[in-house]
């Protein structure tokens, strides 16, 4: 077998292997985020800001999350580019 043939079938199931495992990932955060919504808004202990603060940060892991995933993305074509 082509050793370029046997790099871009490592290549595609690395990159199959990583998709997997950050979509599940992200859906165990998108579901441990409901969870804490759901008890933040009805923590009558938490004030208004906390509860702000809270979902400020929420949103900064969400967004970071996908800007990580982007770039991944990004470096999975630019290796892409050599095949």
């Amino acid at each position: 077998m082509d050793q370029k043939q046997i790099f871009k079938q490592m290549l595609n199931f690395n990159k199959s292997s990583f998709n997997n495992a950050f979509s599940t990932l992200a859906m165990a955060q998108e579901q441990m985020e409901t969870v804490g919504k759901s008890f933040f808004e009805q923590a009558a202990w938490l004030p208004a800001e906390g509860k702000k603060a809270v979902q400020d940060w929420l949103d900064a892991c969400k967004k970071g999350r996908e800007e990580y995933k982007k770039l991944i993305d990004e470096a999975y074509k630019k290796v892409e580019v050599f095949l």
